[in-house]
């Protein structure tokens, strides 16, 4: 979804988009007769543009399955416990 969305500006009933208004209006009519409470109303449209977005995998799993990591590849490697600064902040390497 594009990061300056109209979701407080669009009328989740009919999709006209309002002229940009003050943050302090909570409350607004469409012209089409619906009135909408601000953060509902955005709510309603981001749901909506959500799911009209087919570029996400509705359902998918995220986080991938656990796997079986073959030995001696789960070790951690013995200048990973090494600091890589020194005390006053200059690296050592």
């Amino acid at each position: 979804m594009d990061r300056f969305f109209p979701s407080t500006r669009r009328c989740s009933a009919c999709g006209r988009i309002n002229d940009k208004m003050a943050l302090n209006i909570r409350a607004w009519n469409c012209r089409c007769g619906a009135a909408h409470d601000r953060d509902m109303n955005a709510a309603l449209n981001v749901l909506a543009a959500g799911q009209a977005d087919k570029g996400n995998d509705g359902g998918a799993r995220v986080i991938p399955p656990a796997m079986v990591v073959p030995r001696g590849e789960a070790v951690t490697h013995p200048d990973a416990a090494r600091s890589t600064r020194s005390v006053e902040g200059i690296s050592v390497h």
